[in-house]
Order: structure tokens, then C-alpha cells, then sequence
């Protein structure tokens, strides 16, 4: 498992996958500068290993990560990762960093500073308890139930190292079912060809309503 991850190419299909979409090799191989045949040979690898599984159209191929226990490995070992200063050439390439330090896509739930808060705003209403791991409360429940998604989820609840934070962030089918609510209310807008989403005005204001997140904690810094 460690030498499948060691690549760097390699590395850079799981991260990208960890949008939860499927990709062709064709497309991640441009993602990683590399050429279709040696992004087959290291697709072949990620998928013999169990780290990816594959869905054929036709000629085509479509990768996916295997499942959602994977992604979180993959997002845990990219927040225990040494930080390294990277250098930052342009205005453009410190806004992709800030937006998606700020909210992204972490397989099927939302990644990034605003999902930490979010989980810090749920602790300190007491819709989470975290005496023996964190648990939807009797209070969380009816959260979910004011906001319209409690027959669309099951409780679990676990959480995620977010790697930009470095800290957790909520996972599970709770976190899940909260990120899709968020989508179909438009509160936040997925960025094209990117893991990036987008927190409109209109999800601002729910997330202040809702759990009282402060202004500083709804803007990418």
C-alpha cells in the first residue's frame, strides 16, 4: 500500500479522484503531465492493489476510488504529509490555493476550513457528542429533521483529517446528507473541472441562520 502511494504520479490520480467523480485515464493522465500509456501502467497498479476500481463503457475506462474508507486514508495521509512551502507565481495560482483550503470536495462530504467550522458551530449547539467519538445527539437529530434531511441519512458519523486544517472535520453519512442538502439549496455550487466549491450569498446566509457561523469563518481568507 505504502509503495502504491509513494509514486508521485500515482499519488496525484488519488487526490484528484478524491472529488468522488470518475475520471477516464486519458484525462488523469493530463492532470499528471504524463503519457496515456504510463497512466494505464499506473492505473493498472492503483486498481490490482485495491485502492481504485474501474467501470467500462464501451472502449472506455472510468476510475473511481474503491470506496469511501479509502478516500478517508488517502485525505488522512495527505494531512500527516510534511508541509513544504510552495511557491506561489501569480494572483490566480493564491486564489486556487485559498478556495480550496476553503471548501472542496472530499469525496462525498465537504472538505476544507468551512467544513471544520461547520463541525465546531455543531459541537458548540450540542448536535454532536464526542464523549466516546462523535455522535449525532437527540438535538442533532432534530437539527437534521428543521432542515429537511433526516429520512435521507442514517446517524453515522465519523470524521475525516482535513488536510489543508489539519484538523477534523465531520464525515459519514451525517456529513454526507448535510453537503448534498447544501448542493440542492444551491448554499454551495460546485466549481467546474475542479474539487473546489463555491459558498454563495444565499448559503451564507443559511449557515449564519443555522448554526450561527460567524462572517470570518464563511469568507476564504
Amino acid at each position: 500500500m505504502a509503495a502504491l502511494l509513494a509514486d508521485r504520479t500515482r499519488a496525484s490520480f488519488c487526490l484528484a479522484l478524491l472529488d468522488g467523480r470518475a475520471w477516464t485515464a486519458t484525462e488523469l493522465g493530463r492532470l499528471a503531465g504524463v503519457a496515456p500509456s504510463t497512466a494505464t501502467s499506473h492505473l493498472n497498479r492503483l486498481v490490482a492493489g485495491g485502492l481504485l476500481t474501474e467501470e467500462r463503457a464501451g472502449r472506455h475506462r472510468h476510475l473511481r476510488l474503491a470506496d469511501p474508507g479509502i478516500a478517508e486514508m488517502i485525505e488522512a495521509l495527505a494531512a500527516r504529509a510534511p508541509q513544504r512551502p510552495v511557491p506561489v507565481g501569480s494572483l490566480a495560482a493564491a486564489r486556487r490555493h485559498r478556495t480550496v483550503a476553503f471548501a472542496r470536495v472530499c469525496y462525498d462530504h465537504l472538505g476544507g476550513s468551512l467544513s471544520v467550522a461547520l463541525t465546531d458551530a455543531m459541537t458548540e449547539r450540542g448536535h454532536l457528542d464526542w464523549e466516546f467519538g462523535p455522535s449525532l445527539t437527540p438535538s442533532g437529530t432534530a437539527w437534521l429533521a428543521d432542515l429537511g434531511i433526516a429520512g435521507q441519512t442514517t446517524p453515522h458519523v465519523r470524521t475525516c483529517l482535513d488536510w489543508t486544517e489539519r484538523r477534523l472535520h465531520l464525515a459519514g453519512a451525517v456529513a454526507a446528507g448535510v453537503f448534498r442538502h447544501a448542493l440542492e439549496q444551491s448554499w454551495l455550487v460546485p466549481a467546474e473541472g475542479s474539487r473546489v466549491v463555491r459558498l454563495t450569498n444565499h448559503g451564507r446566509a443559511a449557515f449564519h441562520r443555522h448554526l450561527g457561523l460567524p462572517d470570518e469563518a464563511l469568507t476564504a481568507d
